[in-house]
């Protein structure tokens, strides 16, 4: 189990960890890039708007391509199964590796955008195929450390990506379409690792009715004295569900019996990105500075950032399974609120006293290590958990495509956002994570240690009413 976590994590949430992270170290150079091709192809310099918006069409055509990848990555899901549908992503990767690496010698930076364009494709399929092979492969005593595999190879890969994108590595002027095209290497490690391990044992038998391919699974993945109470288990889900088809996205928009299930993924999902960890990361370079690191040195410590998301990353998974989802995702949300309210009076006051940046950057470190406890990981293992077979796959179509419209939003409002309120746009995300946290109290019920169909009755009183 711990292996195929690993197999199906490498190629996976670790490609959009390590992709996010890897295109801030080259800026400089992509400018540089982008000026020197556009005065050899056109004979005079690019204009300053031009190059800025090229440079945003590059960073964030990767969340356009992220968009696309979790529209198609639950039908794919479907269609090829789990693992093949993993499998085949890989594809995508290696040819965006491709695309990104021969863009500087062919002098075609247009190559750059349609590389990060395929790769965001990648990260969007990954980020929603992944957590659905985990979710379905796991024991549910061992579901929530499980799942939370797909957090700890995200920030793993953007620790990984902030380290290889240091100076002294593949950051420099020489080597950044190395780096770029470096992806393709999780992806021939996926390729490697993943066929050796089973496809999941409920798609086998709720969505193929592969019986015996089924029992073979479970016995490769929870041996053969124990799996005989996953199958059982499986095979009562595969009883309730009397025969259905995977569900469509809009389908589950109409159907009743899901509705407080979906109005919980789209609420913690709008809530992790609009929490205010990428305001964090805006302001982290202005903090450091103003406690006085000099400018080469601030990569190095945001390389704390990184260490500090895969540290709580690794913590809430061996958590999980013992505290619970609800207590670890409000009390990472209510944290969050407290240091958001330490941070607005810390930026308020910076320039007062010697001693406030260093309580800006203590609040920077805490802000992420309380989004990495809880809203962090345990989003995206919710997902999984709060519905059957048939709906899960559409469900993470829908998680996945508003987590991708948050991000870029995020991504294009923010810097208006940061310059409009200063210090005080962490007033706004206060209030945010106070009320999500609220409503996680009032609507979740705890998963921990239930099935799929337990969790799914719970829910049927709140769909139905108290009375049915």
């Amino acid at each position: 189990l711990f292996l195929a976590v690993c197999a199906v994590g490498i190629g996976g949430t670790f490609q959009y960890g390590y992709n996010v992270s890897i295109i801030n170290a080259p800026t400089q150079h992509i400018h540089r890039f982008l000026n020197e091709t556009w005065t050899g192809r056109y004979h005079k310099e690019l204009n300053t708007d031009l190059l800025t918006f090229l440079w945003s069409v590059i960073a964030s055509i990767f969340s356009l391509g992220g968009l696309c990848g979790a529209l198609i990555g639950g039908s794919m899901a479907i269609r090829l199964g789990r693992k093949g549908a993993l499998l085949m992503n890989n594809v995508i990767a290696i040819l965006a590796s491709i695309l990104m690496g021969i863009s500087f010698p062919t002098g075609l930076f247009e190559l750059l955008i349609a590389g990060r364009f395929l790769i965001g494709i990648n990260a969007g399929i990954g980020i929603c195929v992944q957590p659905l092979y985990i979710g379905e492969v796991a024991p549910k005593h061992l579901r929530g450390g499980m799942a939370m595999g797909s957090s700890i190879f995200l920030t793993g890969g953007i620790l990984t990506g902030q380290i290889i994108g240091l100076r002294e590595l593949l950051g420099g002027e020489t080597y950044w379409p190395l780096l770029l095209s470096s992806s393709c290497f999780p992806a021939f490690a996926q390729l490697l690792f993943l066929p050796w391990f089973p496809e999941s044992p409920r798609y086998l038998l709720i969505d193929r009715g592969d019986e015996l391919s089924c029992a073979k699974a479970l016995k490769r993945f929870h041996g053969s004295s124990e799996y005989e109470r996953e199958l059982e288990d499986i095979q009562r889900e595969c009883f309730a569900l009397d025969g259905e088809k995977p569900k469509k996205p809009w389908q589950l928009f109409t159907d009743r019996g899901v509705r407080w299930q979906l109005i919980t993924v789209i609420v913690m999902t709008m809530g992790q990105q609009l929490s205010g960890i990428n305001a964090i990361y805006f302001y982290a370079t202005y903090i450091f500075e103003q406690a006085g690191i000099s400018a080469e040195k601030i990569p190095y410590v945001t390389l704390g950032t990184g260490a500090c998301e895969c540290l709580t990353a690794l913590t809430c998974g061996l958590l999980i399974d013992y505290v619970g989802r609800r207590c670890l995702v409000i009390g990472g949300y209510l944290l969050m609120t407290l240091w958001s309210i330490v941070l607005t009076f810390s930026l308020t006051y910076q320039e007062l006293y010697s001693w406030v940046p260093y309580v800006s950057m203590t609040s920077i470190f805490a802000f992420i290590l309380s989004f990495g406890l809880g809203p962090g990981g345990i989003t995206n293992t919710l997902t999984a958990e709060l519905f059957v077979q048939s709906s899960r796959p559409a469900a993470y179509m829908i998680g996945g495509t508003i987590s991708w419209i948050s991000f870029f939003t995020v991504g294009m409002l923010f810097p208006f956002i940061v310059n409009g309120l200063k210090q005080y746009c962490f007033l706004v995300f206060l209030l945010e994570c106070s009320l999500v946290a609220a409503f996680i109290f009032l609507v979740i019920p705890e998963t921990k240690n239930k099935s799929f169909l337990e969790i799914n009755k719970e829910f049927h009183k709140l769909n139905f009413g108290r009375n049915t």
